[in-house]
């Protein structure tokens, strides 16, 4: 609601609307302003990062997509994982993704390290000590 407002205050929107599809980066910054541009991946980039590490960290130790189908996170010996150690995994995937020449290699040796590894385990997971688990009815995860 707030990047909204600012966004409105600025005078964005009607800056937003003079784009076109297929327009170059330079023509996005120069419509938008570097300011506005570097403010709006900053706030996307911290909340992304609050979202993933405040609710891995949690008593729920899951985000909401995970929690849907019964999946958490732990640390490797079962128990819940400390918002820092939540971050570092955040850092270490969805972060990196979005580095131009880097993100989809990661992401493609990533897919491979989930499939092949004995623990099931993406690259950010085991960078950051982290299995995702499948919630067993019978089987409550430890603190």
């Amino acid at each position: 609601m707030l990047v909204a407002i600012v966004m409105v205050a600025r005078g964005v929107p009607e800056a937003f609307l003079k784009l076109r599809p297929g327009d170059p980066p330079s023509a996005v910054i120069a419509a938008l302003g570097k300011a506005t541009v570097i403010a709006i991946f900053s706030f996307f980039i911290v909340a992304s990062w609050l979202y993933f590490a405040l609710l891995e960290s949690s008593p729920w130790q899951a985000t909401l997509g995970k929690k849907f189908f019964g999946l958490y996170v732990t640390d490797e010996q079962g128990h819940r994982i400390s918002f820092w150690r939540a971050s570092r995994r955040f850092f270490a995937g969805r972060l990196i993704l979005g580095v131009p020449l880097i993100g989809l290699p990661y992401f493609t040796v990533s897919c491979l390290c989930a499939g092949m590894t004995a623990r099931k385990q993406a690259l950010h997971d085991s960078i950051s000590g982290c299995l995702v688990l499948r919630r067993d009815e019978a089987e409550a995860p430890r603190e």
